[in-house]
C-alpha cells in the first residue's frame, strides 16, 4: 500500500506526499519543507501537515493574531466598522501573496504564514502607536514591531507546557525578523542571520504588504470622505485603472466604480510584479535557496515602469491621507494615550494585572514588561484602560 493509506475509497494524502510534491513541482529556489532548519524545541512531525502548514495554524490560533481584529491601520477602531483592521489587512496581504507565490512556484504555505504573521507585533493605533513606543523605549532597548513579533512567537504566547511561545520554524521566525517595507525602519535579531538576504517567500510577503496597504488605504480614504475621487484624476496609475474598467462606458454607481478601480490597481501591480520578478530571477541565474540568500539585491521587484507609476500615487496618499488633519489628530491622541499609560504603569506597577506585575517582581526590566503589555493591547482596550485610569467618573 502506498504512503497515502486508503480509508474506504478515500485516499489520505500524508505529509511525506506533500513533501515529495514540493520537490517535484516547486521551483529550485523555493524553500522546501524538508530543508527547514527546524524548531528551537524538537517536536514529532505531524502525519498530515508540513512544517509550514503547522506554523500557519499556530499563528491563526494565537492570541496576538486574534487581537489584530481590533488593531487599526490608519483609522482608529471606533471611527467606523468599514475600515481595515490589522486582521483584515493581514488576510488581504495573504491573499495577494499566495497569488504571487503560486505564479512563481514557491512555497505557498510559507508565504501565507509570513503574511499572516507580519503584523502581530504591532501595537494599538497603527504606526502612531509604534512611534510612541519607539520614543518611550529609547534607552530601554528600543521598540520595533518585527522584533516584537518575534518576542510574541518565541516568548509571550503561552500555548504549550514544554516551552514558551509557538515554537515556529527557523524560516518563519527569520522572515518575521526581516520583514521590511519602504515605510519601516528598525533593527534585526542577530541570531537569525541578518547578514543574508531573506527568502523569496519572505520577499513576496513584504511586497504584498505594500500593495495591500497602498490600495486599501486609498479605498478607506475614499470611503471616509478624506479623499475625493476628483483629486486622483491626473495620477497616471489611477487614470489607467479607471479607463480599464470603463471601457464599455462610465460606471454610474460610485461604490461599484471605486471597487472596480481598486481591483484593477491591485491586479495591474501584481501582474507586473510577477513578470518583473520572473525576469530578474532568470537574469541573476537564481537556481537555489543559497543563490537567493547570496543575492544582495531584492529579487521580488516591480518593473521600472511600475515603480515610476506608483510614485505619484504613494505621494498623493502621504500628502492627502496620512497627513490629513483628522488623521494627524487621531495619531496625536493615540500617542498621548500610550505615553500616559506607559508613565503610569512604570511609576505604579501595582496598577498592572497580576500576571504582568509578577514579571517585574521576578526581575524582568520594568520598561520592557510595560512595553509588552501596551503593545499587546487592542485600540479598544487601550481606550478603555485610559478611561478607567484617567477619567474620575469611570469605574475601574
Amino acid at each position: 500500500m502506498s504512503a497515502a493509506a486508503g480509508v474506504g475509497s478515500v485516499m489520505i494524502r500524508t505529509r511525506e506526499e506533500y513533501e515529495a510534491y514540493e520537490e517535484q513541482w516547486l521551483a529550485t529556489f523555493a524553500m522546501k519543507s524538508r530543508q527547514t532548519r527546524g524548531r528551537q524545541h524538537p517536536e514529532p512531525e505531524d502525519p498530515i501537515r508540513t512544517v509550514y502548514r503547522r506554523d500557519r495554524d499556530r499563528i491563526i490560533h494565537s492570541t496576538a493574531f486574534r487581537r489584530l481584529e481590533y488593531k487599526t491601520q490608519v483609522f482608529v477602531n471606533h471611527e467606523g466598522d468599514y475600515y481595515r483592521t490589522r486582521l483584515t489587512h493581514s488576510l488581504e496581504v495573504a491573499q495577494i501573496a499566495i497569488s504571487i507565490a503560486r505564479a512563481l512556484r514557491v512555497h505557498e504555505d510559507l508565504v501565507e504564514t509570513v503574511a499572516l504573521a507580519h503584523d502581530i507585533g504591532h501595537p494599538p493605533f497603527g504606526h502612531a502607536g509604534e512611534h510612541a513606543l519607539r520614543e518611550l523605549m529609547r534607552g530601554h532597548g528600543g521598540f520595533d514591531h518585527n522584533i516584537q513579533g518575534l518576542r510574541i512567537v518565541d516568548l509571550l504566547e503561552e500555548r504549550y507546557p514544554q516551552f514558551h511561545g509557538l515554537n515556529l520554524t527557523w524560516e518563519v521566525r527569520e522572515s518575521i525578523n526581516k520583514h521590511r517595507t519602504p515605510y519601516e525602519e528598525g533593527g534585526f535579531e542577530a541570531a537569525l542571520d541578518p547578514g543574508v538576504s531573506p527568502l523569496v517567500e519572505a520577499q513576496i510577503a513584504d511586497i504584498a504588504d505594500e500593495i495591500a496597504y497602498d490600495n486599501h488605504d486609498l479605498d478607506d480614504g475614499l470611503t471616509s470622505g478624506l479623499l475625493r475621487e476628483e483629486e486622483l484624476r491626473g495620477i497616471p496609475l489611477w487614470d489607467e485603472a479607471r479607463a480599464s474598467v470603463e471601457v464599455a462606458g462610465p460606471l454610474t454607481n460610485p461604490e461599484i466604480r471605486k471597487y472596480q478601480i481598486i481591483r484593477a490597481l491591485i491586479n495591474r501591480q501584481v501582474v507586473d510584479l510577477i513578470q518583473s520578478t520572473g525576469k530578474r530571477l532568470v537574469e541573476r541565474n537564481i537556481q537555489s535557496v543559497q543563490d537567493v540568500r547570496a543575492c544582495r539585491d531584492r529579487l521580488v521587484v516591480f518593473s521600472d515602469e511600475m515603480l515610476a507609476l506608483r510614485k505619484p500615487l504613494k505621494a498623493f496618499l502621504w500628502d492627502h491621507l496620512y497627513q490629513h488633519y483628522r488623521v494627524v489628530r487621531m495619531a496625536d491622541k493615540a500617542k498621548r494615550f500610550i505615553s500616559e499609560l506607559f508613565a503610569l504603569y512604570l511609576s505604579k506597577p501595582k496598577q498592572l494585572p497580576n500576571t504582568t506585575r509578577l514579571r517585574i517582581e521576578r526581575g524582568e526590566p520594568a520598561a520592557r514588561v510595560v512595553c509588552d503589555y501596551i503593545a499587546g493591547m487592542t485600540d479598544r482596550y487601550c481606550l478603555e484602560e485610559y478611561q478607567k485610569l484617567f477619567d474620575p467618573f469611570e469605574k475601574v
